[in-house]
């Protein structure tokens, strides 16, 4: 049974479709809400009340600078609060309940009925809280959150927000407070907490890591052991299951998928075909069902195979766009899921197999989707643009979170700690943000072992498993003599920075040119400027085949990024407007990307 989605709440669907449980409740709607310039509401106690200080309304889950939101302020407010009134489910009784709080930019404090519930600084990813000791019995609850931003700070991991009230240059709005949706779950004190899979194509299994509350694992007098049974099932079919003890906070399985074939039955994930298992995960005790969670994953590898970039062990060249995530009535936050499937049906309806999503930690649902619908996604964080002690301490745990939240997506195929040496900009001669640079390096691939990682996407590297250049050169007999050798390519100097600096140097890594093109090409009211200029639909495409032609016949480079899927704010640099409407047919786009104009 779901509680939660009335058809008139924004972003009525499930906002975790990697690890689903059938009941929980919606939080976003309406919601009281109030700017606190003055710094107040600590000292005034707001949480217990507030009286009339919350004295607007806020649509959640959409930012205050949004127009989504009601409000659309687009000035500094950099402590918000938000209340709210809620009942818990008559059939919750008894059980514990959980706060989650998708995203919430950038420090939250939340109060359950005036008692403190969590604390959270990021502003990209989740947190959640049993708020069961802190509800009323009889009912009638109240949630409070405040919200603290730091706009002018350039130590911050901030992404794309500027730090300067009106967005110019390649920074945009900025978004503070909640800004993915709120919600509640029920669990028993035993349940599971989270899952991790690992495909292995060649040992055909997947490599399942459970973990589980204390309740679970540690019996109290007189109950029974939990027992986990593990169902794996594609196409509707039952392929494996595995049923174990729960003893540990941790259990860990290898699970063999004997009807696997890829001559055959060929159910590898691959943009072209997105194959998903999908996942049962059930706890039994006293033959009583007491945690059901559903889940999925796919059979790829992501490889590095003789210097070449592989998809399931055979050479893969990569298509990609730039995909910033930004939408004109949200920010940052989509109007609704089918914004996310418009955006990957265009992306490859344009003939490309994935996105680098643009210093942005992008919502589940949006992964969840280019899982279904096949379309690779180059994970990138959210950077700051200055470097500090503290912003390594920020920047490093909520990296760690974000790698963990979206471990079991396939369509993720590389990690992009850094870009463009924002946050690190002395790296050239700093040995301290170089060694920051290699810290990321070596803790992302410590996280996780299946995936690439970019040391910092664009140039100036130290130890990188891919050469990711940037390079925004628009005459095309530059681009086809810079990438006509591999020492040609990685001893230029595109925006006059170097590709590797430090202790670096080109070891035979995958080449690929992760932003160029960015040709401005003006099809709507929006003024704006790009990289270079086309003056009509005949012009853009000439620019357009000159840009991504000496790359795809460079026999050097083995996949690019084009900049950009849309025009954003004051860039009118994308394949589409703002507003998704594509400035020339979508089928010659295709033909340049793919290389049938030649």
């Amino acid at each position: 049974m779901t509680t939660s989605n009335e058809n008139h709440l924004p972003r009525p669907e499930y906002p975790r479709p990697q690890f689903q449980r059938a009941e929980w409740l919606n939080l976003n709607g309406e919601w009281d809400f109030a700017f606190d310039d003055a710094r107040r509401g600590d000292r005034e106690r707001w949480f217990e009340g507030g009286g009339e200080a919350f004295d607007r309304r806020i649509h959640v889950p959409f930012a205050f600078q949004s127009k989504l939101s009601g409000i659309g302020d687009p000035g500094f407010h950099d402590v918000v609060w938000y209340r709210r009134g809620f009942d818990v489910p008559e059939e919750w009784k008894g059980r514990r309940v959980v706060l989650h709080i998708g995203a919430c930019d950038y420090a939250s404090t939340v109060w359950i009925n005036g008692r403190w519930a969590a604390s959270h600084e990021g502003g990209h990813t989740p947190f959640h809280a049993d708020i069961t000791d802190l509800l009323n019995t009889e009912g009638g609850n109240t949630l409070t959150v405040r919200a603290e931003d730091f706009s002018r700070d350039v130590t911050l991991p901030r992404g794309k927000q500027f730090w300067k009230e009106g967005s110019e240059s390649i920074f945009y709005t900025r978004t503070t407070g909640i800004w993915q949706t709120v919600w509640l779950e029920p669990v028993e004190d035993a349940h599971a907490e989270k899952v991790k899979f690992t495909p292995d194509i060649d040992r055909n299994e997947v490599r399942v890591r459970a973990f589980f509350s204390r309740g679970a694992y540690e019996a109290d007098a007189g109950q029974e052991p939990v027992t986990a049974v593990l169902r794996i099932s594609f196409d509707g079919k039952t392929i494996a299951e595995d049923r174990f003890p729960v003893l540990h906070a941790e259990e860990a399985r290898a699970i063999g998928l004997n009807d696997f074939n890829d001559h055959g039955l060929g159910r590898w994930w691959t943009p072209e075909k997105p194959n998903l298992y999908d996942v049962e995960l059930e706890l039994i005790r006293g033959g009583q069902t007491v945690d059901a969670v559903s889940s999925y994953f796919g059979m790829r590898k992501v490889s590095i195979e003789n210097g070449r970039l592989s998809l399931n062990n055979r050479p893969y060249y990569m298509r990609l766009v730039l995909d910033q995530g930004y939408f004109p009535e949200g920010i940052l936050t989509a109007p609704s899921d089918e914004d996310f499937v418009r955006d990957i049906r265009l992306t490859k309806e344009m003939g490309f197999d994935g996105v680098r999503k643009h210093q942005k930690m992008e919502d589940p649902r949006f992964l969840h989707w280019c899982d279904r619908m096949g379309l690779l996604v180059w994970g990138e964080a959210a950077n700051a643009y200055a470097y500090s002690e503290e912003y390594v301490r920020k920047f490093t745990h909520e990296w760690q979170e974000a790698v963990d939240r979206d471990y079991n997506h396939p369509c993720i195929a590389a990690w992009v700690p850094m870009n463009e040496s924002w946050g690190i900009p002395n790296v050239q001669i700093d040995r301290r943000q170089q060694e920051h640079g290699l810290t990321l390096y070596h803790l992302t691939r410590s996280l996780d072992e299946t995936r690439p990682v970019i040391y910092n996407d664009g140039w100036e590297m130290v130890k990188t498993d891919i050469v990711a250049i940037h390079d925004y050169e628009w005459r095309e007999e530059v681009l086809t003599e810079r990438y006509s050798s591999a020492e040609k390519a990685t001893n230029a100097m595109p925006a006059n920075r170097r590709i590797f600096v430090g202790d670096g140097a080109y070891e035979g890594q995958p080449i690929l040119v992760t932003e160029f093109g960015g040709i401005a090409y003006r099809k709507s009211e929006q003024e704006g400027w790009g990289y270079s200029g086309a003056d009509n639909d005949e012009d853009f495409l000439e620019r357009l085949g000159a840009v991504i032609r000496p790359l795809t016949v460079s026999g050097v480079v083995q996949g690019f990024c084009y900049t950009q899927l849309t025009d954003v704010e004051q860039e009118i640099n994308g394949l589409v407007t703002y507003d998704r409407v594509p400035k020339v047919p979508l089928e010659d786009i295709r033909k340049v990307v793919r290389g049938e104009n030649r």
